[in-house]
């Protein structure tokens, strides 16, 4: 029921069993330049390795190394994104758009043997960096490498979904993260926790081809890097995968 007064009158109009819509004056057009803050991601971090271990460079870096140094307990390698935010632009009809981002990687490599990195302490040129731990009686709960980088990720995005929130869609394209911190932390029955800080001769920047999946509410990322991660002796390429929580 809708009662209508007229102007100047004190009389009422009573209708009864209509139906009014209002219309959105704004039409539902989706914004050229949308902003996302504080997405999240929860995934896994690997790495391909393809190190000779036979040669001088891998044995310089890690003597007495094989690949079995390097396994890692994968289910227990995590990597988890936080981006400040993310920015959709418009190029073609909301369906092709630009997206891009500042936010940190954090990437967790833990091995299953229990191998120690080492800060490079002495004078030395190319001096090794990891080494076996055999020392008698001792055992490791945990042994890790954190990787973190300071990143900014470029996609071109195809949203054939343009007039949903979460709707489909896919992305594509490379980042840039600069390493601002590395360190190795171990758990041991005799040590306890410890924790060194270097970047062990870590690349510095990583360069990586990064891909999204948006389907629906659920999203997922991965990405690849271009080279290895190491600056000398070994030859792993990392990548990272799992699932994002945003907004779109």
């Amino acid at each position: 029921m809708i009662i209508i007064r007229k102007p100047g009158s004190k009389d009422r109009e009573i209708v009864k069993d209509k139906e009014y819509k209002m219309r959105n004056r704004r039409g539902g057009k989706p914004s050229n330049l949308t902003t996302n803050w504080w997405i999240f991601d929860l995934g896994f971090s690997n790495f391909k390795d393809n190190t000779n271990y036979t040669s001088a460079a891998a044995q310089g870096y890690a003597p007495g190394s094989n690949k079995s140094w390097f396994e890692l307990k994968d289910g227990k390698s995590r990597n988890v994104n936080v981006w400040f935010f993310m920015q959709r632009l418009n190029v073609i009809k909301h369906v092709v758009n630009l997206k891009y981002g500042l936010g940190i990687e954090l990437n967790n490599y833990r091995y299953e043997q229990p191998i120690r990195y080492q800060k490079n302490t002495i004078a030395m040129v190319d001096p090794p960096r990891v080494m076996m731990d055999a020392t008698a009686g001792r055992s490791y709960e945990k042994n890790k490498l954190a990787a973190d980088y300071l990143t900014v990720p470029m996609m071109v995005n195809f949203n054939f979904t343009p007039n949903r929130k979460k709707g489909f869609g896919i992305s594509g394209g490379i980042s840039a993260g600069y390493l601002y911190s590395a360190r190795n932390k171990t758990k041991t029955s005799d040590e306890g926790k410890k924790k060194s800080k270097d970047d062990f001769e870590l690349e510095k920047w990583k360069l990586a081809y990064i891909a999204e999946l948006a389907l629906g509410p659920v999203r997922f990322y991965g990405s690849y890097a271009m080279k290895g991660m190491y600056e000398r002796g070994l030859d792993m390429t990392p990548y990272n995968f799992g699932f994002r929580f945003s907004n779109w």
